[in-house]
This record gives C-alpha cells, sequence and structure tokens, in this order.
C-alpha cells in the first residue's frame, strides 16, 4: 500500500506530500495540496529553495509558544502562518519534551522506566483528541485544508511525528482512507526521526539510558494512533461523532473538503 512521497530534504524534517495515498477503489489524496513536515526553522540554502518550489500558501504551526519562540518558521515565500496550538495550556506534554527527556538518563529511568515512557506518550494522545483546546486546533487545521485559497498547506509540530501524526490521521479519515492505510501511513515516518534524531538517542545510550526509553520517545506505535482512535470512538462513538460534536466542523466544510482533495487514480 502507497503511502505518502517523502520530499528529500536534509534539514527539512520529515516533509512529506500526503498526495496519493490510497482513499478506497479508485480514489487517492490529490497531490501537491496538503503536506506535512517537521518545523520549519534552521533550513539550509538548498533545502529552502525546495520548499519555495512547493508553492506553499499556508503554513500551519501546531507547535507550543515557547516552541514556537525558540526556532520560529522560516516561511516559505509568499506564504502565511496559522497557528493552531495544539498542547494550548499544557505545554509540557510528551510530544514537546522529547530532547528534556533524553537529556539525562537517570532522570528518565525515574520517569519513564518500567514501561511509563509509552504510557506516557500513548496518553498524549488520549489528550489530543479529547482536550478541548486541542479540538480549536484541529478544526482550524481541517478548516484551513477545506479553504482553496489557503492551499497548498503544510501543516507541522517540531518533528512532524505526533500531532502532525494525528492531523494527517485524522485527515485521511475525513478523505474516507481505511485505518489501516492511516495506521501505515502514521508508522511511515520512524525512519525519518531515528535517523534524524541517531545522535540524541546515541548520546542517551551511551550515558546509560534504557533503549526502550529513547525508542518510546522517538517513534511513533501502533499503540499511540490506537489509543487516539479509541478515545473518538469511546466519547463520540467514532469518526462522525467526533468531527460533528467535538470538533464542530461545517458540513459546507467537509463537502469542499472532499470534492477538492479527492481525485480518481489513473487505472
Amino acid at each position: 500500500m502507497q503511502t505518502v512521497r517523502a520530499v528529500p530534504t536534509a534539514s527539512a524534517l520529515n516533509l512529506r506530500d500526503l498526495g496519493g495515498i490510497p482513499l478506497g477503489p479508485g480514489r487517492q489524496v490529490r497531490q501537491g495540496v496538503v503536506l506535512r513536515s517537521g518545523r520549519l526553522s534552521g533550513l539550509d540554502p538548498v533545502d529552502a529553495a525546495s520548499v519555495a518550489a512547493l508553492g506553499i500558501r499556508t503554513v500551519v504551526d501546531l507547535r507550543s509558544a515557547d516552541e514556537r519562540g525558540s526556532a520560529p518558521d522560516a516561511l516559505p515565500p509568499g506564504s502565511r502562518l496559522f497557528v493552531a496550538d495544539v498542547l494550548g495550556g499544557n505545554p509540557g506534554v510528551a510530544p514537546a519534551r522529547f530532547r528534556a527527556l533524553l537529556a539525562d538518563p537517570v532522570e528518565a529511568e525515574r520517569l519513564l522506566g518500567n514501561g511509563r515512557a509509552e504510557e506516557m506518550f500513548a496518553q498524549s494522545y488520549r489528550q489530543m483528541v479529547l482536550s478541548p483546546g486541542a479540538a480549536a486546533a484541529y478544526r482550524a487545521f481541517i478548516d484551513t485544508a477545506a479553504d482553496t485559497s489557503a492551499r497548498p498547506v503544510l501543516f507541522h509540530c517540531t518533528t512532524g511525528k505526533d500531532r502532525a501524526g494525528w492531523a494527517a490521521a485524522l485527515l485521511l479519515l475525513l478523505l474516507g482512507a481505511s485505518r489501516d492505510a492511516v495506521r501505515q501511513e502514521f508508522l511511515a515516518v520512524n525512519p525519518v526521526v531515528r535517523d534524524a534524531y541517531r545522535p540524541y538517542v546515541q548520546g542517551f545510550l551511551d550515558a546509560g539510558g534504557d533503549p526502550e526509553i529513547a525508542s518510546a520517545i522517538i517513534e511513533v506505535r501502533p499503540r499511540y494512533l490506537d489509543t487516539a482512535l479509541d478515545a473518538m470512538d469511546e466519547r463520540w462513538g467514532g469518526l462522525d461523532g467526533y468531527v460533528r460534536d467535538c470538533l464542530r466542523v461545517r458540513g459546507l466544510t467537509l463537502r469542499r473538503l472532499r470534492s477538492e482533495l479527492v481525485v480518481y487514480a489513473r487505472p
């Protein structure tokens, strides 16, 4: 099964075009209109030119205020920034803290040993579904993706794997992708993330850190996505209830999204 097309860059982490994801018989996501990535700060000149060539009109930044302040985006020429802070008033949760969590192996073991690292990240995904602040951020993202004048849209968090991972999963589900297709795309970011953060992980391991803790922090795991989906199913009875009663996305927005971001694949 096809996952998204990775855009080759060295300094723009996890830059990927959602175009081409299968949405059922004969249908797929339109290419070149919705992309995901990690933060856009610190791009080298070659990668900055590659990003500029994508023609991005809107960058949706899912990060917290502290993250944006410490590593502001270098916006592509002609684009505008739209902030949709998922963590809001609770910026200390796992997705925003991965470097700090790898900085002190002793403290990491005290806080995250014996399976607690995976549990903490799983619960952060639950919060991304249940939190009113996160709901407002994801609604804003969906509204932006459905706005013809805003596209192409690039959405991102820090590493492009957790907050951006749920944003991608949500968008694909709304467009009609199966949960299996969503899960495969969700997990497809792992090779890039492992490679990008290998020096941090190696330093953590060299200092005596637990490999299982590092893995749970750096990677995405099936359980993380399953925790988000379970929270959606338990609280709102599935995708339709979540979109209608939690995100409060308008029917017109959904129709525009599905008509403009879905294309028929060539035989």
